[in-house]
């Protein structure tokens, strides 16, 4: 056990990335060497930062908490402490379970952490922290929580309302991050199209994008987790007007069937759905459109699958991620929807989704080839430079691996020719 050392584990999306990165800021602060996800657990005191969103996220942050137990029990870590959305929405259950816990803490209130340690929090580094991604690229998380109220999602049970961050605090931040040598901006929040409401009584999304977009240093800004109702339509043509406005939007779908999206009260029909996509591409020509889809949800026989599959050979989605449904606790479905469809239904469901993807992939990344593209270099491994382009977002897209024939520098932009193509990645050269 290594005293006065921090391990941070961060499990789930990026927007608790972003809380860990807060909270590295100021117990480095208060003095603590700090290790965001360490491959050896060593520290006097470990924090895990949970994930509660889907059953097999809860189950991955419960077993990693159980190990830490065990290496607490051995003598090999001092206290464990937990918090994050998990411990947010189980909080009276966690703390009777896991008495191996010296403390939880919700989503929220972990600056209580460093009362209960001894340390001040430091107002006046509230908007500052470190940074846990390479230091070419960044989070900006521009909201929390979310007032739509799906059926199946447990997130408002969460996070609570939608709370926007204010404009003059993100510009600050991203004015800070270019200082430190940030080029890539990937904006995020549960749901981007609400930002701005609840302070200034309309979408404002567009509006800060913009001003982003005007900082000098600020070479890509990408979009993710749009909602598709009441969709905030001025962020496209920003979106077409500014360089560094990349041509990609993360929007979550969910479905398509007219049975299933009331279901999912979802508040949009296949029509709708349709419109919007056409709309996204006609104003935004070479837009790159990722999204997720659910399978399995109640109400989703075969005639609204077969309906889903079409839908993604028709809409050919150049990037796609898809899940199972899972009934979670305190969800409108949970308490109302019968969850009937067997779990092996579901699955076979979804992978055939996923190779239905796979294919449209492959034929959008083959057409990429003999074109040049701009790359960014996020690493070097033994035989490629991996890089992506400003339709790839870090961890979730497909890179591109670019021969070794002349030395490249992490976090610099090259022109790359792409030579070959796979379903999720490119091969190219400088």
């Amino acid at each position: 056990m290594r005293k006065n050392k921090v391990d941070i584990i961060s499990l789930g999306c990026s927007k608790n990335l972003v809380d860990s990165e807060h909270l590295i800021r100021q117990l480095h602060a208060a003095g603590y060497t700090v290790e965001h996800n360490p491959s050896r657990v060593n520290g006097e005191i470990v924090v895990v930062n949970t994930c509660g969103f889907i059953q097999d996220a809860q189950e991955e942050s419960i077993n990693t908490i159980l190990e830490l137990g065990e290496a607490k029990r051995q003598g090999r870590i001092g206290r464990l402490m937990v918090m994050g959305c998990l411990s947010e929405r189980f909080l009276a259950e966690l703390t009777e379970e896991m008495p191996e816990v010296d403390r939880f803490y919700g989503k929220f209130n972990w600056k209580q952490m460093l009362a209960d340690l001894g340390k001040s929090y430091r107002d006046d580094l509230a908007s500052d922290r470190i940074l846990t991604t390479p230091p070419h690229y960044a989070y900006m998380k521009i909201s929390e929580g979310c007032n739509r109220f799906c059926a199946f999602c447990a997130i408002p049970l969460i996070t609570g309302r939608h709370k926007s961050v204010p404009i003059e605090q993100l510009l600050d931040e991203t004015r800070n991050l270019v200082s430190r040598g940030v080029k890539e901006f990937n904006v995020i929040a549960q749901d981007l199209s609400s930002y701005g409401l609840d302070l200034y009584g309309k979408m404002m999304l567009p509006e800060l994008v913009e001003q982003m977009a005007a900082i000098d240093g600020v070479e890509w800004i990408r979009l993710h987790y749009a909602y598709p109702t009441q969709f905030p339509w001025d962020i496209m043509p920003v979106m077409a007007q500014h360089d560094n406005v990349c041509n990609y939007l993360d929007i979550a779908l969910q479905h398509i069937s007219d049975k299933v999206l009331a279901n999912m009260r979802r508040h949009i029909t296949r029509d709708e759905t349709l419109r919007l996509i056409e709309r996204m591409r006609s104003e935004v020509p070479g837009l790159h459109l990722r999204t997720t889809l659910m399978v399995g949800f109640p109400g989703e026989g075969d005639k609204e699958f077969d309906e889903l599959m079409n839908f993604v050979r028709e809409a050919r989605f150049e990037r796609m991620g898809a899940f199972a449904y899972s009934e979670e606790t305190g969800t409108w479905a949970a308490n109302n929807l019968n969850d009937d469809i067997p779990q092996d239904v579901k699955q076979a469901r979804l992978e055939a989704l996923m190779n239905l993807q796979e294919e449209i992939s492959m034929e959008i990344q083959e057409s990429k080839v003999g074109t040049t593209q701009r790359v960014i270099i996020d690493r070097e491994e033994e035989e490629y430079y991996v890089g992506r382009t400003q339709y790839d977002s870090p961890e979730v897209d497909p890179e591109v691996l670019i021969t070794k024939t002349t030395p490249l520098i992490t976090g610099n932009f090259y022109n790359a020719h792409i030579t070959s193509a796979l379903p999720f990645e490119l091969m190219a050269t400088i």
